[in-house]
């Protein structure tokens, strides 16, 4: 089970997109019309083989709209693919977990988590066929040449009230190794990535971050201030890993912690 796609909300879509594509220099992203089903518009850009989105709400009460109103723009949904939806079905339903959506094409399943049921987060679990395909980046998604290609997003960080007890949900849920203490906090593994868990200081249980490998760290972090973004560069573009001072950007209204590429494996743990 691994990371495929992440989704922010915001307000502006267009502003949004931009400062996307502005700032990891990202390809022209994909619009997806069958989102409009639910009362949303979006952007869904390559990064690696992995995709980053951005939703906006298109008409009043929809669940994009009411997290806006709660907690402003900032990280809501983590899609994850798994080889086997069948087998987390099975896994879900003997713990009751509840699915608020389920969609079966030829080419990929999918079905969202009621997010009570989790925590922190909608959570999407996806089997797309076969697994390098991905339709929800659209039909002509390429992945992009040299290192830009091997880019990716490593992992998430969710801030809680209790962040060892949503961290143990979030192992259960999606049938993970019992969470290990990671610095000031917990860390769930994933295939390749990792979910972490921290205090929040808000009272909200929320996603507050990413973590993203990216070809040139220095240069992010340029192209970010350049944008009127906040950057905390204390790691003086390295890339060395959020336990190793590695630069911030604050995008979307999320902490994006940048690392090196060169840094993957040494992270994933």
């Amino acid at each position: 089970m691994r990371i495929r796609q992440i989704v922010f909300a915001a307000a502006d879509l267009a502003r949004s997109r931009a400062l996307l594509s502005q700032v990891l220099q990202l390809s022209a992203p994909f619009r997806d019309p069958g989102v409009a089903e639910f009362g949303i518009d979006n952007a869904v850009f390559c990064f690696g083989d992995q995709f980053i989105e951005v939703i906006s709400p298109t008409q009043p009460d929809t669940a994009c709209g009411r997290h806006l109103a709660r907690l402003g723009d900032g990280g809501y949904m983590l899609i994850l693919q798994t080889d086997s939806l069948a087998r987390e079905r099975a896994h879900l339903d003997a713990l009751g977990v509840r699915r608020v959506w389920q969609a079966e094409f030829d080419d990929i399943a999918a079905m969202h988590l009621h997010p009570k049921d989790i925590g922190g987060a909608i959570v999407s679990l996806d089997e797309p066929r076969p697994a390098a395909a991905w339709r929800w980046g659209g039909p002509d998604w390429r992945v992009q040449p040299g290192d830009a290609g091997r880019q990716r997003v490593q992992g998430l960080t969710l801030r809680a009230r209790d962040p060892a007890a949503l961290a143990r949900r979030w192992a259960q849920v999606l049938a993970r190794p019992a969470p290990q203490p990671h610095g000031a906090g917990w860390r769930v593994a994933l295939d390749e990535g990792f979910a972490d868990f921290v205090a929040a200081h808000d009272g909200m249980d929320a996603v507050s971050g990413f973590t993203l490998a990216v070809a040139d760290v220095a240069a992010v972090c340029e192209r970010a201030r350049a944008a009127g973004l906040a950057v905390t560069d204390s790691g003086a573009g390295s890339g060395t890993g959020p336990d190793g001072g590695a630069p911030q950007v604050q995008l979307l209204g999320a902490a994006c912690t940048l690392v090196a590429l060169n840094t993957l494996a040494a992270n994933a743990g």
